[in-house]
């Protein structure tokens, strides 16, 4: 009998680590996107965990009207780039995108090293303007 109050106790414990864990997450995140190659192309992107995925609202002040602009989460930081695209993301147009990463989670986000990239155009997709990193 004492044997199962002690498991007990461990598992009750155990959930409320665990809650605490999940209280602490954050459910959303607000990456600041700075210009790159003299784009003026700054703004925000805001992480969200949903039920689903993570939800990615693109927000960006001057960027082209009608002009798609391919949008990633790359492996690295803004400074220091994977090229291959880890995460594609509904292309930026006018200076906005929303794209649900189905399966991601926030957290796995934010205990590595990633950030929210936005190129030039489809046709020059070797130019970047506009950048964030993923932090909390």
């Amino acid at each position: 009998m004492k044997a199962l109050r002690f498991v007990l106790l461990g598992t009750a414990l155990a959930g409320m680590v665990a809650a605490a864990a999940i209280a602490d997450a954050p459910m959303s995140v607000t990456v600041k996107m700075v210009a790159e190659n003299g784009s003026g192309e700054n703004g925000t992107a805001v992480l969200t965990q949903e039920a689903d995925g993570v939800k990615v609202d693109v927000s960006l002040d001057g960027a082209p009207k009608d002009t798609p602009q391919p949008t990633h989460i790359h492996v690295g930081t803004c400074d220091n780039l994977n090229k291959a695209p880890k995460y594609p993301l509904t292309n930026t147009v006018d200076g906005k995108s929303t794209t649900t990463v189905s399966g991601l989670k926030l957290s796995d986000l934010l205990a590595g090293t990633f950030a929210v990239n936005v190129h030039k155009s489809t046709t020059d997709l070797g130019t970047y303007v506009s950048c964030g990193d993923i932090k909390q």
